[in-house]
């Protein structure tokens, strides 16, 4: 079942290794030259603010200790790297026996990386400053605005917008426009 599509597949790992294993299978990727078939490596985090004796304490606690998403395209040689990444003990939903894992639903890894403040759209839009793209989501739906910044590494752009006469500015996902 070898198909060029990329897709999201979970990984489990060593508790508390969630980490180290991102970076050896970003690493890995990049020696091994797999940056064509493993694009995103994604360890589920959630902040939470504790108050302890009048003071607030920011602590980062894994969404799912022990997994790691990893977005690929599931070929005999890309499994075989992120299989055998160190601290990596298997896909979920492998059978074993050689098998490959089954991926993620979209609406699955839709919600986890919403729910991360992630887009599940890697750039595969060509944009840059200056360009106007329609807003196909959101409570703009519909509208056209004009980009005045891109931000690769949270997924996020700001785009002018004309609302009632006057230009308004708002930040919106990757997946909440496309280009014209």
């Amino acid at each position: 079942m070898e198909t060029f599509e990329k897709h999201w597949y979970v990984l489990h790992t060593y508790s508390g290794y969630e980490n180290k294993v991102k970076a050896n299978i970003e690493s890995r990727a990049q020696s091994m030259g797999m940056e064509d078939f493993i694009f995103r490596v994604v360890v589920p985090e959630e902040t939470e603010t504790e108050v302890k004796n009048g003071k607030k304490k920011e602590t980062i606690h894994k969404t799912f200790p022990g997994y790691v998403l990893v977005e690929m395209v599931m070929t005999d040689d890309s499994w075989y790297v992120v299989r055998n990444t160190p601290g990596v003990t298997g896909f979920v939903g492998s059978h074993g026996a050689g098998s490959k894992p089954a991926p993620l639903l979209p609406e699955e890894i839709n919600s986890i990386l919403k729910s991360l403040g992630m887009s599940t759209r890697q750039t595969d839009l060509e944009i840059a400053v200056g360009d106007v793209v329609t807003i196909i989501e959101g409570a703009f739906a519909g509208l056209t605005g004009q980009i005045t910044d891109i931000e690769e590494e949270r997924q996020k752009l700001k785009v002018n917008i004309d609302m009632f006469g006057r230009e308004t500015s708002t930040e919106l996902d990757f997946d909440q426009v496309d280009s014209i």
